[in-house]
């Protein structure tokens, strides 16, 4: 199969789809890959790399597309990429389409086959192809949170850990996935105070457990939340429903309870955000401010990162990449039902329950939709 893999184009993000591993992999395995010209600069990857693993080098976008079977990207597609993409095209990326209507019109009507990262599973029904940027994004919210406090950015000017005789930052992660424990984990690292909530009690458990008892895990309910944002300082979003818009756990009304300069991190941003006030930012332009509360919602945290991110992606999409190339999109969901999950969008529909219901449009079953495609 031809696989493609474009240039990013999302704004302030610089990772790429593949490394040079991953290029060889795949042209061993008789593939032939098409990288666009500078797609792994931000990631520190020259193009005389992956040409050395057999990757061809092509000029621009369009050149990816008119080659490429297989579109592997890290990001949606942005509006001239959606343009380009047609029905003899498979796209692999994160798609995150329950929040935006627009964009799963878009592919639709493109009738390309589009199948969403993050919302692909392992046969214990964990999210594989999530985990790794859930990792890197939970760390990077606590950093930035931390760094939005101090008094020249809008913050409260509190150090998160404290000194003797002065007391830490209190930290709320709400949430305690993947997301949430890679936060606390720094958190409790700078030796804040830090409270995880979650609504599993087994996995408040578990986190007890794996940080030892140095944070307070907290059944998480809206009165408690309420009550608690008046002693936050930090307070980071990491709530996940699977492919679907994520519910608002603090409202706009809350926030006169919070202290004037906290900061909210909303790492569920790609879902629609978890805060009621939370919008999309850039890193360019990370944060705004409501009612004195600093709001933090970067929706690709990860690519402040590219080096690491695109590394970690890789090792995690790589296995996946080569199943679709070599078997195609129905033999390799045939024989993995955990990829067929991530099918979103099929043959002209939408073939994933909750996009559907978030976006309005009509569901067309997986297997149905491809069989017309």
């Amino acid at each position: 199969m031809k696989v493609g893999v474009p240039t990013e184009t999302k704004p302030d993000e610089y990772r790429v789809a593949l490394t040079p591993t991953g290029v060889r992999e795949l042209v061993d395995a008789g593939h032939r890959v098409f990288v666009q010209r500078g797609a792994g600069e931000g990631s520190a990857i020259e193009d005389a790399r992956y040409a050395e693993q057999g990757a061809t080098i092509v000029p621009d976008a369009d050149a990816v597309f008119e080659e490429a079977e297989l579109i592997v990207k890290v990001k949606e597609p942005q509006g001239d990429e959606v343009r380009r993409l047609n029905p003899g095209h498979v796209l692999f990326t994160y798609l995150h389409l329950a929040p935006d209507p627009a964009l799963t019109r878009g592919l639709v009507e493109s009738g390309a086959t589009c199948i969403a990262y993050e919302t692909v599973e392992d046969r214990n029904g964990r999210l594989p192809l999530l985990a790794p940027m859930s990792e890197v994004a939970g760390k990077i919210a606590t950093q930035a949170g931390a760094f939005m406090l101090e008094k020249p950015l809008g913050g409260r000017g509190v150090l998160l850990g404290g000194v003797p005789g002065v007391a830490a930052a209190n930290v709320l992660v709400i949430g305690g996935g993947v997301v949430g424990m890679n936060a606390a984990f720094i958190a409790i690292g700078m030796e804040a105070d830090v409270f995880v909530f979650d609504r599993n009690v087994d996995r408040l458990r578990e986190l007890d457990v794996i940080f030892g008892g140095r944070c307070s895990t907290v059944f998480s309910s809206t009165l408690e939340i309420e009550e608690r944002l008046a002693t936050a300082d930090l307070v980071i979003g990491a709530v996940l429903i699977a492919g679907a818009r994520a519910p608002h756990v603090v409202k706009r009304e809350q926030l006169s309870r919070m202290k004037r300069g906290a900061v909210l991190v909303d790492v569920s941003i790609d879902q629609g955000g978890c805060f009621e006030t939370s919008r999309p930012t850039t890193h360019s332009d990370p944060t705004y401010e409501v009612d004195g509360v600093t709001h933090y919602c970067v929706t690709n945290m990860p690519g402040a990162v590219p080096i690491t991110s695109t590394y970690a992606l890789t090792n995690a999409t790589l296995p996946y990449v080569a199943a679709l190339a070599s078997r195609g999109v129905r033999g390799a969901i045939a024989a993995d039902p955990g990829l067929r999950k991530g099918v979103n969008v099929a043959g002209g529909a939408v073939t994933y329950g909750p996009v559907a219901e978030a976006t309005g449009l009509a569901y067309v079953e997986p297997d149905a939709a491809l069989a017309a495609a």
